[in-house]
Formats: C-alpha cells, structure tokens, sequence
C-alpha cells in the first residue's frame, strides 16, 4: 500500500511515515521516494476548503501569524506534512515574489488535492476576506475607523501568542544546536537591521550559504516526508512562461489596447509579480497605480486599507476593494473579482512552476545542507517579526501582555484550537478596555 494513504485507504493522515526508510540506507530511500511523490493525493478537494476556510474565518495577524496558525493546524493537529517539510516550503515561498502566507496555503493544497487542491485553498483562505473587502467598497463605512477597537485589538495580542508558539515550537526541531540556534539569532537581527524584503531575503540567503559550506558535515537531519507533488512537469514549464509571458506582454497589450478593464488587469499582474515580503509592501505599490490615474481617491484609499486590517486572511483581497470603489468601469464586485484574480495570479503561476522541481532539488546533499540553514533562517524570521510588526503592534501595556501570555497558555499548553483563542482574544480585551475605562 502506498505511504503516502492511511491505513484503509481512509484520507487525513500523513502525506507519508518518514520512518518507513530506516534501515533501508541511502539506496532504498532513493528508491522510494520517487514512487511517494507520485501517489495520490492523501486528501479530498472538499477537505481542503473546509480546512482553509476555517482559517480564512481566524487567520487574524498578518502574513507572519498566518504561518503560525497554518504550523498549528496542519503540522502539529492534524499532520498533513512533517516539519521540515513545512519549514522547506515557507522558504520556497520566502524567496518567491507574491504573498508567502498564500502561496504556503496553495503549496499544502497541492501536496494534499493536486492542482484543484491548490485552488480550494485558496479560494477557502481568501473568500472571507474577499467578501468582506467588497462589501466594504460597497459602503460598509457607517461602522468608522476599526484602528481603535478594543476587539480588533484582542485579535492583534492573540497573534502574538501564535507567532510565539510557532517560533518555539520550530526552534526545538529545526534549530536543535548551538550552531543552528546561532543561524537562527543572526536571521533575526539582520531583517530588524535592514527593515524592508532586502533583509528577509538576505537572511534567507545568508543562512543557505552558512548551511552549505557549515553544516554540511553535520550528522544529517531527518529529510520527513517527500514533497509529493501531484502535477505534470509540462504544466509547470508551461505555467513558468505564461508568468513571463504575461508579465511582458500586458504591459504592451494594454498601450496597444487602452480599455479600462485590461489597464486595471496589467497593474494589478505586475504589483502581485513584483513585490517581495507580503502585503504591507504591495501597499505602496498599489497606492501608485491606483491614485496619481484617478481611479481611486486617496481618502478612499487609505480608508480601505484601514478595513484591510481589521479582516482575517491576506491583506492582498485589498485589491478586491480597489476593484469595487474604482471610479471608471470596470468597478462593483465584477471589479472587485477582476483585480483579486490578477493579483493573485502571478502567485499561481510562479508555484506551479517551481514546486515540483523544488522538490527533486531538496534531496541533493548538497542543498540538504542549505537547507539546514535556510531552515534555521526561517525561524529567525519568525523571531523578528514576533518583535516588529507583530509585538509591537499588540503590546502596550501589562494588561495586554497578560492577555498574551493566557493565550499562549491555551495555545501551547491546553491545546485549544487557535479559533477559540481568537474568540476568546476579541471577548477578553473588550471587557478589559471597558474596565478600564
């Protein structure tokens, strides 16, 4: 029976038992392995939806605690892939242009469901707060400025406490001596150094390269499960030209062709094929295409991205916003869905294309050993952002940080599942703010 199905052919468990090789040696793990990552898919199209529409509903925090809430879920409770296999793919996704929580959510649902995997996660992550951006356009501004909601508030320290259990918890595995541990401490301060996508992706850089020539004598880490990638090779060289393809051509198309719906699909393409480090950056670059031509104003603008923040999921459904409240048609929610897709779209393409040659690739020793840096950087990573944004954001007093350390509690040591820590976040700093008060 393949490993990669659970007894009894039922869906839901590991993609595959890393301990099935032992005792085989190099050679038998090389023989299996390739037979693994072509199995069927583990899981069904209708779980993935259900998983990540879950989390589309919670995910609250941003891009970093996204990570956090997806390692809690699907690592640590329901085991859909190891450790290292996760760690693996958030660096993929680091180094590519896009929304990194995102393009980890499509990477695990075309490990579980193959390609339509990858749409059901994406669809169930970005529904919600698709939704709810374009209903705002629509003229949900009756409810004010959110900044100042106790609630919204509630929701930013239970991020904390979930950036911080997924730190903790990928530094027992995936930085287990000093060397590694070190690795992790210099990722951390470089991006706090340098604030911007250079950093991040310095970090990530610099910790491949101390890996390679490092830690390359190390015992070896436990490889995990094979990142089974259900896709054709053809698909994936086709996807990696239609990105370049497009990204080249839409620009053109739309001087030879001004109508306003292929402008709106040219620039929301390029902000989601070019922005490095997650949603805060594409900001700007949004700002600057939508703004100086007129399609929308700046005060609109600016009330949306305060909307943006107080939704779960990723701050990219911005664009769903920008599409409605566009002033010259193309705008309402055929706008809206316009602009989401061609946002999201250089993301897909850019996946399709490198996942599974990321995979062939990860087994050589050679990048084994980068990896054991890169994987160490990632956690350093995380340990940064637990400062900026995500402390920083959160924490302004004792009554907060006690909030944060109970919900850490529940999180790390009482289990309870990161919705109900999210409710329980929103409810507790609402009657703190009114005691206070």
């Amino acid at each position: 029976m393949p490993a990669s199905r659970g007894r009894g052919g039922r869906p839901g468990r590991p993609l595959s038992n890393p301990s099935s090789l032992a005792g085989k040696g190099k050679e038998g793990a090389s023989r299996e392995r390739p037979k693994r990552s072509n199995a069927r898919p583990a899981g069904t199209v209708a779980e993935v939806f259900r998983v990540f529409l879950r989390l589309g509903l919670t995910s609250f925090g941003g891009p970093v605690a996204h990570l956090g809430y997806y390692r809690a879920e699907l690592v640590e409770r329901r085991k859909w892939l190891d450790e290292h296999s996760y760690a693996d793919i958030v660096a993929l996704c680091q180094f590519l242009p896009g929304p990194a929580s995102t393009q980890v959510s499509m990477s695990i649902g075309i490990l579980r469901a193959g390609l339509p995997g990858a749409l059901a996660a994406w669809l169930g992550f970005t529904l919600p707060s698709a939704i709810a951006m374009i209903l705002f356009g629509y003229g949900v501004t009756r409810f004010g400025d959110l900044s100042g909601a106790a609630w919204l508030h509630g929701l930013k320290i239970v991020a904390v406490a979930v950036v911080a259990q997924a730190v903790w918890g990928m530094a027992r595995s995936l930085c287990p001596d000093k060397e590694r541990a070190s690795v992790a401490v210099g990722a951390a301060i470089l991006p706090l150094a340098v604030p911007s996508a250079a950093g991040q992706v310095g970090a990530i850089a610099a910790g491949g390269l101390i890996g390679w020539g490092l830690l390359a004598n190390r015992a070896p880490v436990p490889p995990g499960s094979p990142i089974a990638v259900h896709l054709p090779r053809f698909w994936s060289i086709a996807a990696a030209i239609l990105f370049f393809a497009l990204l080249i051509g839409l620009p053109l198309l739309a001087a030879a062709l001004p109508v306003q719906p292929l402008k709106l699909f040219d620039s929301f393409y390029r902000s989601g094929a070019l922005v490095f480090g997650g949603g805060h950056v594409v900001l700007p670059l949004l700002q600057a295409e939508v703004v100086p031509p007129g399609w929308v104003s700046n005060d609109a603008f600016l009330a949306g991205y305060g909307a943006a923040q107080a939704v779960p999921g990723p701050l990219f459904t911005f664009a769903a916003y920008l599409g409605t409240v566009m002033g010259p048609p193309t705008n309402g929610w055929a706008g809206g869905l316009l602009c989401l897709v061609a946002i999201f779209l250089p993301s897909f393409l850019l996946l399709i294309g490198a996942l599974p040659f990321w995979d062939a690739l990860r087994r050589r020793p050679a990048v084994q050993s980068a990896l054991r840096g890169v994987n160490a950087a990632v956690v350093g990573l995380l340990l940064a952002a637990l400062y900026r944004p995500v402390w920083t954001s959160a924490i302004f007093g004792p009554a907060d940080f006690a909030l944060g350390i109970v919900a850490f509690l529940l999180l790390a040591l009482w289990a309870v599942p990161p919705w109900l820590v999210v409710i329980f976040g929103a409810i507790a700093a609402t009657l703190v703010a009114a005691i206070i008060r």
